[in-house]
């Protein structure tokens, strides 16, 4: 009888103290903050791609499961919200700012190493997440989306249109070949 107690009163302990957490009130902030600018995508397919797989953490348009407001789980969504907008946020990007600009400098770099979206967000939402072909069209459209915020971008800009313009005449070329055969 001793070992059904034990469990009983270890069952209600961290019921209880599950519900005592619940007065902590982090992690319940749900209000969006005003949206400032928009960023401007290089194309609608990029913003489709960044809103289905960055905005929850990356902008002022976070929509809030359910599941945000119970403790402690709220409070692991909390920070990752306020630290997602604090490092890049789509909704209110400061391009002029250094960090503005590093951010968005390293966001295609992020996704391509598949650091992002972490690997905790996809579990609970499945459809951020992107196939290879999806994360590459992703990473190419922030590229060319913030290629101008920093030297290196600039630099980069110049090579990525070298090599789409290097990619777009060979295309030609096999076509072209093709048609002679």
């Amino acid at each position: 009888m001793s070992g059904l107690r034990t469990i009983s009163m270890t069952l209600a302990i961290a019921v209880l103290a599950l519900a005592a957490i619940q007065l902590i009130p982090y992690g319940r902030k749900h209000t969006a903050p005003a949206d400032g600018q928009l960023t401007a995508f290089d194309s609608p397919r990029t913003a489709e791609l960044a809103q289905r797989a960055c905005f929850d953490c990356h902008s002022n348009r976070t929509q809030w499961p359910w599941y945000a407001s119970l403790a402690p789980i709220s409070w692991r969504i909390q920070r990752h919200v306020e630290e997602g907008r604090e490092a890049l946020n789509f909704t209110a990007l400061d391009t002029l700012s250094e960090d503005g600009a590093e951010a968005a400098g390293e966001a295609g770099e992020t996704i391509q190493k598949g650091e992002m979206p972490p690997q905790d967000y996809l579990l609970l939402h499945p459809g951020a997440r992107l196939t290879a072909s999806e994360r590459q069209e992703l990473v190419r459209g922030l590229d060319r989306t913030f290629a101008g915020l920093t030297e290196e971008g600039r630099g980069e800009k110049r090579e990525t249109a070298g090599r789409e313009r290097a990619e777009r005449e060979a295309g030609e070329k096999e076509r072209s070949e093709d048609r002679d055969d």
